[in-house]
C-alpha cells in the first residue's frame, strides 16, 4: 500500500473514531495523525488476537478499532 493510501485511511479512521470518541474530528492533519497511529495499534490488536484484515475496508476497520483505542486510553489518561 503507498503512502498516499496511508494517508487516506489514515485521515478516514481519524475522522470517524473523533465522531464515534468525541463527536468531532481534530482537523485533518491531527485526523491522519490519530488514524496512522490507530492504524499500528490496530494491526498490533489484531495480531494478538489472529485476526486479519485485507484490503481497502480492512485496513480502515483495522485503523478506525486503533484509533476508537488510542483515544480510549488518551481520555482515561487525561482523567487521571
Amino acid at each position: 500500500m503507498g503512502i498516499i493510501a496511508w494517508l487516506i485511511i489514515g485521515g478516514l479512521a481519524g475522522w470517524i473514531a473523533g465522531h464515534i470518541m468525541r463527536g468531532g474530528g481534530f482537523g485533518i492533519l491531527g485526523n491522519i495523525g490519530v488514524g496512522v497511529v490507530g492504524a499500528v495499534i490496530g494491526g498490533g490488536l489484531f495480531s494478538l488476537l489472529g485476526l486479519e484484515a485485507g484490503g481497502f475496508i480492512g485496513s480502515l476497520v483495522t485503523a478506525i478499532v486503533g484509533a476508537v483505542v488510542l483515544l480510549w486510553v488518551i481520555a482515561k489518561v487525561k482523567k487521571a
